[in-house]
């Protein structure tokens, strides 16, 4: 593998010149400093390393957690031999030992989960808003794609009336040439009873529906409020439930609405309570305008958290800003190990102007190899799949890797996946 094409995994970090991201370049900056008196524990506290000396002292003491296997995660992820150390001069040198080392990625990355679940969703939440009618053929030849790359969970279509969405009219035709295929959970998006009663004609074996934390959002989507969709859902969640099928909850416009502004964390909270409790197995958190930064994000994770168990939770981030990759990282930190994608980046909303395509699944794919993250996806065949469905749009990849390494494999470079 060429260095170009090889992610920056923590055992790089050091050879970086950028040691900003532990710590401000200031001369009032203060870093921190650790004690090992305590087995398995982590003291922490400060060290000013100027004249504006700091007067707060802390200590801070945390156990580890074994939650998950960070062995696993720690092993793919240490190289001490490509390690470099920084400047002793420099105010923000990193760690030097191995110990201390071991403690900073420990501190950094100790929530991370050792597997994450990607759910692609381009078949439907990739190809709903594009303009031109795309061949139920294509659709289908695209899911098969999909299969291969070892994803397990791949949105098909969406049960919704073709005037409000044609671009999936073909939603019947779809199911019923992948309903056969084993091994893979395909869930369709079905806003209401009727289409609950035709998605599971067609072959459907796994459902989502969606609600809106923003009460404009809501109207205009789905023409009724939030309150009137969640009993609009609680009926087709106990038609699911008498007839086995597991639903899937979506929750949109979690940090931001095209019509409201700023959404406060209390209501997203709210509804994906609602749906949990209305039995949704999992609940798909969606910032449907792209809007989020960290800064938003972990306030309505934790408000979501304290009343939806965390395991449940899914993130769904829209790339309008530039700011999936680092709000899916915040995420997983917070606990959460399941992220929406979709291939090569398609995406965007009917029903929200200017929100971008989704965070592209080969990104994502890519990010988390660097991290040590198990998938248990191929990311050369997500690359193919890609390239599959932008030749056919007529348009360059939305994913930076798939850009990048095809660049690679243009100026000959030998390119080696993971």
């Amino acid at each position: 593998m060429s260095s170009l094409e090889e992610p920056l995994g923590l055992d790089n970090y050091s050879a970086c010149n950028g040691a900003g991201w532990l710590q401000r370049f200031t001369s009032s900056a203060c870093r921190p400093i650790s004690d090992h008196t305590e087995t398995n524990n982590l003291i922490e506290s400060r060290e000013c390393s100027s004249s504006n000396s700091c007067n707060e002292e802390y200590g801070r003491h945390r156990k580890s957690n074994d939650r998950f296997a960070r062995n696993s995660l720690m092993s793919r992820t240490s190289s001490v031999g490509r390690r470099r150390v920084l400047d002793s001069d420099h105010c923000c040198s990193l760690p030097r030992n191995g110990l201390e080392r071991i403690d900073l990625v420990d501190k950094i990355f100790r929530s991370m989960p050792s597997y994450v679940k990607i759910v692609e969703v381009g078949p439907r939440d990739g190809l709903q808003n594009e303009k031109s009618i795309i061949p139920t053929t294509v659709k289908i030849d695209l899911i098969r794609r999909l299969t291969t790359t070892g994803l397990s969970v791949i949105e098909a279509t969406s049960f919704v009336s073709p005037k409000w969405v044609p671009q999936l009219a073909d939603a019947k035709h779809v199911m019923e040439e992948i309903r056969s295929i084993k091994g893979i959970h395909f869930p369709v998006l079905t806003p209401n009873l009727r289409g609950f009663k035709e998605a599971i004609t067609a072959g459907a074996k796994e459902i989502a529906v969606f609600a809106s934390a923003s009460e404009a959002f809501s109207l205009s989507n789905i023409n009724c409020s939030i309150k009137d969709s969640l009993s609009r859902y609680l009926e087709v969640t106990r038609a699911a439930k008498a007839l086995g099928v597991p639903v899937r909850g979506y929750v949109s416009c979690v940090v931001g609405c095209p019509v409201e502004g700023n959404v406060c964390p209390t209501k997203v909270a709210y509804v994906a309570k609602e749906l949990y409790e209305m039995g949704c197995f999992e609940i798909s958190l969606g910032d449907t305008i792209g809007v989020g930064t960290p800064g938003s994000v972990v306030p309505m994770l934790k408000a979501v958290m304290s009343v939806v168990p965390v395991e449940k939770l899914a993130v769904h981030f829209h790339d309008t800003y530039g700011q999936s990759l680092s709000n899916i990282l915040i995420s997983l930190q917070m606990g959460v190990s399941i992220v929406d994608s979709s291939i090569a980046g398609l995406g965007g909303c009917p029903y929200a102007k200017g929100a971008s395509g989704n965070v592209a699944t080969e990104d994502v794919a890519y990010m988390l190899n660097g991290l040590g993250v198990e998938t248990n996806v191929d990311l050369g065949k997500l690359l193919a799949a890609g390239e599959f469905i932008c030749k056919h749009l007529g348009r360059e990849s939305g994913s930076k890797t798939a850009v990048a390494l095809s660049r690679i494999s243009a100026n000959g470079a030998k390119m080696q996946f993971f």
